[in-house]
Parts: structure tokens; C-alpha cells; sequence
């Protein structure tokens, strides 16, 4: 039963999660487009500094954010990274039918971790 409730929590909580994220905290009244909209019926000359200054400041936040990285990783860092989680989820499905078909007793914890891998995975898909 533990099981179920996990397979269905994992498929269930990520888009369920966005939903209420995008719900009930929305976006933030005072946006650069709500700015921009604004200024084009009040000071339309004002347009052209905003678009350069938030230019600026977006260049400024994505240096700050890039700060610690130098270079590209390595490619096969790079795929080994992306390939992680996929890994996973097909070991843990052939753990899970070879189980089956072998009747092995997969202690419960792994079983559950199994589970809630795969449905979390394909649940952050259903976005």
C-alpha cells in the first residue's frame, strides 16, 4: 500500500506543485512589462533607457549567476549528467519486472525508492 501512495505521490506532487506555484503565488504586480506598458501611454520617451537599463541589469544578473563557471564541462561530463536520471529509472524498471518474473523479495525501501523514482520522473513529464 506504502508503495501505491509513493508511485502516486511521484506522479503526482511535481505537477500538482507547478499548478499551485503558478496559482496562488502569480507573477509579481510591479513587472518590467506592467513598467514598460505604462510608460508607452505616459512617457513614451522614457521607453528607450528602460529597455537599455533592463538590458543592463539581466546582463548583470546573468553574470553574477555564471559567476563560479569557467569554461564548458567536458561533453561526457556533460552527457553522463543528463543520462543520470534515465539510467535510473530503466534499472529500477528491469529491477522491478525481473523481481516479478523471478519472485525475488526486494526489501521494501527499495522497492518504494523504485517507485517513486519512476513516477516522479514521468511526473515532472506531464508538465
Amino acid at each position: 500500500m506504502i508503495e501505491l501512495i509513493g508511485a502516486i505521490g511521484g506522479l503526482v506532487v511535481p505537477p500538482v506543485f507547478d499548478f499551485i506555484k503558478k496559482k496562488f503565488l502569480g507573477s509579481d504586480q510591479d513587472s518590467p512589462e506592467r513598467t514598460l506598458s505604462t510608460l508607452a501611454v505616459s512617457k513614451p520617451e522614457q521607453i528607450a533607457p528602460f529597455v537599455d537599463a533592463q538590458s543592463k541589469l539581466l546582463e548583470a544578473k546573468s553574470k553574477f549567476f555564471n559567476r563560479d563557471v569557467i569554461g564548458t564541462p567536458s561533453l561526457w561530463v556533460v552527457n553522463l549528467r543528463a543520462s543520470i536520471r534515465p539510467i535510473f529509472v530503466v534499472l529500477s524498471l528491469a529491477a522491478r519486472v525481473a523481481g516479478w518474473v523471478f519472485d525475488w523479495d526486494l526489501d521494501d525501501s527499495f522497492t518504494i525508492l523504485m517507485d517513486v523514482c519512476i513516477s516522479s520522473w514521468f511526473g515532472s513529464r506531464l508538465k
